[in-house]
């Protein structure tokens, strides 16, 4: 399973190896921070924060280098990015917190994990608070049965968010099969998650790496061919999703129906469960089983919220059926369309943008418009 996905990301600037072992031997401990970097070299600090863009940045302010404490933190500050910075120091050279000079917080030598831990929680929070942020909203879009509409509403989805005003990206992590990669006509030497590097991963990497939609949107892609799906690890899912949290304000994932490690790593990150459902009963028995798999695991119920699509469609199913089943009312209805569908899936276009006045199109909208009206999540949960 994957760390909780409330990690706060920190990157350490220090010059000293016993230092630097020393605060990663603490936050092993634990998993309320991960500890995404440790740069030696002072000067190259700012562009390792640009790269990187952690949550929190301790610097030594005894830094032994060309380029010492006081001009890394002064470097920092001046760079526009509003990221809290902790200087680390010893008792024979105190140094006081001063937001003014760019220093959040104060850590003397030695401390313990414990100290350590409160202080970057703290100096995290007030700037979450100060810069009146929050963390973006991570969607998956997960069906227990395929042919249900999950891709096509994944895009749609995505696309509408955009036009809402969300930077957006959406994730292919149906990694066998590629859904986006055939619905969308994306050539097969695209890059994929497999092209971003092993170790650290920086903006630059995703901006190579991701696909760029005509309609406004980044994606990024499956691998290109089935076995090479088994290269990405549950590691990877959370280097990227870590990363993707803090370039975009909405991530929306396609989920694959099978629940295995890495599609679990994914939903426990995410903010946002919507479950596709369809007036089907093989589907509805499926939801039915993945419902008591997510209540073991520990997901509140608050965290799936059902979608109806084709829900013009009903098969002999009454929606009062369908509501007792599922042990609440779906939140969301999508109306079937399947001429408009299928014209714009087969031109690789989102219909939300080819015929917004259509009612499958305002559906999609509404459903964006909730996801966006919940209040921000402060973290995923489990």
């Amino acid at each position: 399973m994957s760390g909780p996905p409330s990690q706060i990301r920190l990157l350490l600037v220090e010059d000293v190896p016993q230092v630097a072992q020393y605060v990663r031997g603490l936050l092993n401990a634990q998993q309320a921070i991960r500890l995404i970097d440790v740069v030696t070299d002072g000067g190259r600090a700012a562009a390792q924060v640009q790269q990187l863009r952690p949550d929190v940045v301790i610097v030594d302010w005894l830094l032994q280098g060309r380029t010492k404490g006081a001009r890394v933190v002064e470097v920092l500050r001046d760079g526009g990015l509003h990221i809290p910075v902790i200087a680390l120091t010893v008792p024979q050279s105190p140094v006081e917190p001063d937001p003014a000079v760019g220093i959040a917080a104060v850590i003397s030598m030695p401390f313990s994990g414990f100290e350590l831990v409160n202080v970057v929680n703290a100096v995290h929070q007030a700037a979450s608070s100060a810069n009146g942020t929050s963390r973006s909203r991570v969607v998956a879009v997960f069906a227990p049965k395929g042919g249900v509409g999950k891709t096509t509403i994944s895009f749609n989805l995505a696309v509408a968010l955009a036009v809402q005003g969300q930077r957006t990206c959406l994730v292919d992590a149906c990694l066998q099969f590629g859904d986006l990669r055939s619905l969308l006509k994306v050539p097969g030497d695209a890059p994929s998650i497999l092209d971003l590097p092993t170790d650290r991963i920086g903006e630059s990497d995703l901006a190579d790496v991701l696909w760029r939609d005509p309609s406004g949107i980044d994606i990024l892609l499956a691998p290109p061919r089935v076995e090479l799906a088994e290269m990405v690890s549950v590691r990877d899912i959370d280097k990227v999703l870590s990363l993707l949290r803090r370039v975009y304000e909405v991530v929306v994932i396609d989920m694959p129906p099978a629940l295995g490690d890495v599609s679990l790593a994914i939903l426990d990150a995410t903010d946002t469960i919507l479950e596709i459902v369809t007036y089907d009963s093989t589907t509805i028995r499926n939801t039915l089983a993945v419902a008591d798999a997510f209540r073991a695991i520990g997901y509140p119920a608050g965290k799936i919220r059902y979608v109806v699509n084709r829900a013009d469609s009903a098969g002999g199913i009454a929606p009062g059926d369908l509501a007792r089943a599922l042990g609440r009312a779906p939140d969301h209805a999508i109306v079937s369309d399947g001429k408009l569908v299928m014209q714009s899936n087969n031109e690789g276009v989102p219909f939300v943008l080819a015929s917004p006045d259509a009612q499958i199109s305002r559906d999609v909208a509404m459903v964006a418009s909730a996801l966006l009206e919940a209040p921000a999540p402060a973290a995923a949960r489990r």
